[in-house]
């Protein structure tokens, strides 16, 4: 017993000169001192002496066991004071860190912006399928059936009845088709046209578009709406004008245009929205008394819109994820 008792000793005290981590220690403390560690179990075999080597054996085991534990816990202080670093110090008076996952798209906050701007003017927001029916499209908006944009060269055709929306109008007969006057909603959302990309278009863009239908609509109201947004998103001091135009679901209808300096060229004015009086024949398609209604729409491209307020020449760069571009915003 005597053996057995100065072999795990010894090796124990030859074994914990090389712990130099806490690691390692714990696996030491395992070998040796726990449940069925090495030195415990030197207890367990002293229960089986007799009762003349008790008396002996029993004061060396203890001794032994309150040797290891101490030499164990003088190691232990001296390695987690080694260990502790300003780096593994937690501050619990501290607010947690917020976790930083990202940042939003500059078009998504330009739309954010815009939706804000509206929703203070009196609007609600809606939204609709990116995959659309021909009649939403185009029909229910009195577009003739020999109409440019009926084409396959500027339209995504799924089949001969279903399409990627080329414009987020077919949100407005949805909506037009579902609740009574009076209405006033803007429709944000993606669309679809089969354009050549270039540094001025794209194969899909980001659109909204507004509506307001009730008794005694006027053109002064949608004048006065516009300008309102285009102040508030420009600034007071932009310059603006409406020009004639057609649309085919509106009468009569404009072109709103700003006057824009591109750095390093000369000032010029840009088209940056169309809009005009809901025709009645639209009224009609979605079941509203032309009669008795009016009403006006609008629709800008986020795109255009963003190209105009910060300065970007190319359309491109919004889809092209270079992080030099996207962290300018």
């Amino acid at each position: 017993m005597q053996q057995k008792i100065d072999e795990i000793k010894n090796n124990f005290f030859e074994e914990i000169k090389n712990i130099k981590e806490l690691a390692s220690l714990e696996e030491f403390r395992i070998k040796y001192l726990s449940k069925n560690g090495l030195v415990t179990k030197l207890f367990d075999e002293f229960r089986e002496l007799s009762k003349e080597e008790k008396p002996k054996f029993g004061q060396v085991i203890n001794k032994v066991k309150n040797e290891v534990q101490d030499a164990f816990n003088e190691l232990k202080t001296i390695l987690e004071a080694d260990n502790k670093s300003f780096e593994n110090y937690i501050d619990l008076t501290l607010p947690g860190r917020e976790k930083v996952v990202g940042t939003k798209h500059i078009l998504t906050q330009t739309l954010d912006e815009m939706k804000s701007i509206f929703i203070q003017l009196g609007f609600s927001v809606h939204e609709g399928p990116e995959l659309e029916s021909d009649y939403n499209n185009f029909e229910a908006l009195n577009f003739p059936d020999d109409h440019p944009a009926r084409d396959m060269q500027d339209t995504f055709f799924v089949n001969d009845k279903f399409l990627l929306r080329t414009h987020t109008s077919p949100v407005q007969v949805r909506l037009m088709n579902e609740q009574k006057p009076p209405i006033r909603a803007i429709m944000p959302g993606k669309v679809y046209r089969n354009e050549a990309v270039s540094m001025k278009s794209y194969c899909l863009f980001h659109q909204v578009e507004g509506l307001y239908v009730d008794e005694g609509v006027t053109f002064a109201e949608l004048k006065g709406t516009i300008v309102a947004f285009l102040k508030q998103f420009f600034g007071n001091d932009i310059k603006y004008r409406f020009r004639p135009s057609f649309f085919p679901f509106t009468e009569p209808s404009a072109e709103v245009d700003i006057w824009w300096v591109p750095e390093g060229k000369e000032g010029r004015w840009m088209e940056i929205m169309g809009c005009g009086m809901v025709d009645p024949n639209v009224l009609e398609n979605c079941g509203i008394d032309s009669e008795k209604y009016t009403g006006y729409a609008f629709g800008m491209g986020v795109e255009r819109t963003a190209m105009r307020k910060y300065g970007i020449d190319d359309i491109r760069h919004f889809f092209d994820n270079d992080k030099r571009f996207l962290t300018q915003f």
